[in-house]
């Protein structure tokens, strides 16, 4: 049973890891394509280049349960279209035997999955949107208006960058009174975080003095100048900066639930957040699910199929799984329901499917 273990981990390890590398492959070549775009100035061909390759993680990350189901098809197609399935079944091999050699391999798949997840995708894709955003910004104020905006208290900031030893680039900060008229505004070159607070370098501001200064334009006394350093009290660390540039699905599941609670105490939305942490969470059930309706499949409806065919229906069934989530995250925010039932309806439909399908197949 052990050989048979090893020969089955082999076909579906090969197909998994096959599906990855061709699928994040791709992805990369788009990837740098659409970069070239953005070449002029500091940001070169081979910082471009350097930004791609720093990306790699990530996108490794979130093809590994698309590569997982496609993968499991195209190992255990192998082993249909070649009747070894079959023989295995009349050896006294039963279909369970079967999935749970199946489910092995699956596991050093999910230990992949979680290790790059926690340990890799955080530090590289911070590491990557500081490095592209550095040389893209130069010494500008606001780069790129989608970026990083965030409100700390009455103070509504953009970050155009946040370096690996927690310093800042490009502080632009719009501070308002309790009337809601802006009072200030400013953009800081640099800053540094020290004994619990931020130390803003090379600072242009401009001061509104008069409650009609957005109102009336006529009657406000604006005061323009120029600060060589300022203290900046704040309650974001540089660790919290750190999550703020990168995406919350690319975040480790402690870095999401640290941000998450920062966002409750200061009375901003978490939901998305809250739905990444869950997302992460369970991805080693998503996987598990995808593999179980992979393996359906072959013992039901594409037991005699070509290779093509089975590829198209992966693609399919990945693209709705995905889908799937990505509706239902946002839903759960806007009709207020938990964020981990969003996240588990998709995993449930895919268990429910092969547990039909295999029942089906006996």
């Amino acid at each position: 049973m052990k050989l048979l273990d090893i020969y089955i981990a082999r076909h579906v390890l090969g197909g998994f890891l096959v599906v990855l590398l061709v699928v994040a492959g791709l992805d990369m070549l788009f990837a740098l394509v659409e970069e070239l775009k953005e070449v002029k100035g500091d940001y070169s061909f081979s910082a471009a280049v350097e930004y791609v390759l720093l990306t790699l993680p990530r996108r490794l990350y979130e093809f590994i349960p698309l590569s997982s189901l496609i993968g499991c098809l195209l190992g255990l197609g192998i082993l249909a279209s070649s009747s070894e399935l079959t023989v295995m079944r009349a050896a006294g091999v039963s279909t369970m035997g079967i999935i749970t050699a199946v489910m092995k391999p699956v596991l050093l798949i999910v230990l992949l999955a979680l290790g790059l997840g926690e340990f890799v995708v955080p530090h590289t894709e911070q590491r990557a949107q500081s490095h592209r955003q550095v040389m893209l910004t130069g010494h500008g104020a606001i780069h790129d208006a989608s970026r990083v905006w965030h409100r700390d208290e009455m103070t509504f900031l953009h970050i155009n960058a946040v370096l690996p030893d927690g310093s800042i680039k490009g502080v632009t900060r719009y501070e308002f009174n309790d009337d809601l008229t802006l009072a200030r505004s400013s953009f800081a070159r640099t800053g540094h975080y020290e004994e619990g607070k931020w130390l803003l370098s090379s600072i242009r501001e401009t001061r509104f003095d008069d409650a009609h200064a957005v109102s009336d334009p006529s009657q406000a006394r604006v005061e323009t100048g120029r600060v060589k350093e300022e203290v900046w009290e704040s309650g974001l660390t540089p660790e919290l900066l750190k999550v703020v540039m990168v995406k919350p699905a690319n975040l480790s599941i402690t870095g999401l639930l640290a941000y998450s609670d920062y966002l409750t105490e200061q009375g901003l939305a978490s939901s998305q957040y809250r739905v990444a942490f869950w997302t992460k969470v369970l991805l080693p059930l998503a996987i598990f699910a995808l593999v179980l309706v992979a393996v359906s499949f072959i013992f039901g409806p594409l037991r005699s199929v070509t290779l093509g065919q089975r590829l198209i229906t992966g693609i399919i069934v990945g693209l709705a799984f995905k889908l799937t989530q990505d509706v239902l995250g946002p839903t759960s925010a806007v009709f207020g329901f938990s964020p981990f039932i969003a996240v588990m309806i998709p995993i449930l439909i895919c268990v429910g499917i092969g547990f039909w399908l295999l029942n089906r197949a006996k």
